[in-house]
């Protein structure tokens, strides 16, 4: 399916000096260690299955700190199981899909997808091939709403998967939203993304669409104690009884960690 030219169709790659605070991605994860206070007081769900897949040329143990914290919220949570994310090589959408119709089926209960960057995509994609077996998608940094080039990736793209980008972003409709409620992680001092690409607007087929800003690199995104806090109050939401993201409480503290998504 051709994509449509949308208003993002002239957006840039983040300018070098975004790219350059990429660095903080360690110092990031770092702070898990005092956030942890906090973290592990985090909103509890129902430990339902939550598929995570990584970014673009990386692997599962990318996942396994985020993976690792949801786990101790009481998730089942899974990796992808397929090596290094390379693209969408032959097999790899196939294999997904086996996973998330395997994991409904052991389960017997819908499946939470996340997805870090072009795993995000992977995830939206999945939730719009199967969405009676995806109960929401959070992504991290995923660029869904800008032309194939607004990243400062999309070279290693081409070269890792032997694919033309082009080619690749005119096979699906990205900017269209799945059918299950779906959150997009975001941080405008995304140094590989343009954070406009990650921006969900409205949808006449699904109201259940947001927006959550967060301080963050987008190496980091994944290691990020905002991103992680946020990511376990989606999840603990019941099934079927959706709402926003409240960005309220915690002394006024809330709204400085999480700035308001609308803002110019």
């Amino acid at each position: 399916m051709a994509t449509k030219k949308s208003a993002n169709h002239d957006l840039k790659p983040p300018h070098a000096g975004l790219l350059a605070l990429e660095f903080r991605a360690p110092f990031e994860f770092g702070a898990v260690l005092p956030a942890w206070p906090a973290l592990s007081r985090a909103p509890r769900g129902d430990g339902h299955t939550v598929l995570v897949f990584p970014g673009l040329s990386a692997s599962d143990a990318t996942t396994i700190p985020l993976r690792s914290y949801l786990s101790m919220l009481g998730y089942q949570s899974q990796g992808w199981a397929q090596g290094f994310n390379f693209g969408p090589r032959a097999g790899v959408l196939e294999a997904a899909r086996n996973d998330l119709l395997e994991a409904c089926e052991q389960s017997k209960r819908k499946v939470t997808l996340i997805g870090w960057s072009l795993g995000g995509v992977y995830a939206r994609e999945l939730a719009k091939e199967m969405p009676d077996m995806v109960r929401g998608v959070i992504t991290l940094g995923t660029p869904f709403a800008g032309p194939p080039k607004s990243t400062n990736a999309w070279r290693v793209f081409e070269l890792t998967s032997g694919r033309d980008i082009h080619h690749e972003h005119g096979n699906f409709d990205l900017a269209a939203p799945p059918k299950v409620p779906t959150t997009s992680i975001f941080s405008r001092t995304d140094g590989i993304v343009a954070w406009q690409g990650s921006i969900q607007k409205p949808s006449s087929t699904n109201p259940n669409l947001e927006n959550i800003e967060v301080v963050a690199s987008h190496i980091g995104l994944g290691l990020n104690p905002s991103a992680w806090w946020a990511v376990a109050d989606r999840l603990a939401q019941e099934e079927g009884r959706w709402r926003p993201f409240d960005r309220t409480g915690m002394f006024g503290l809330k709204s400085f960690i999480y700035p308001d998504p609308e803002r110019r």
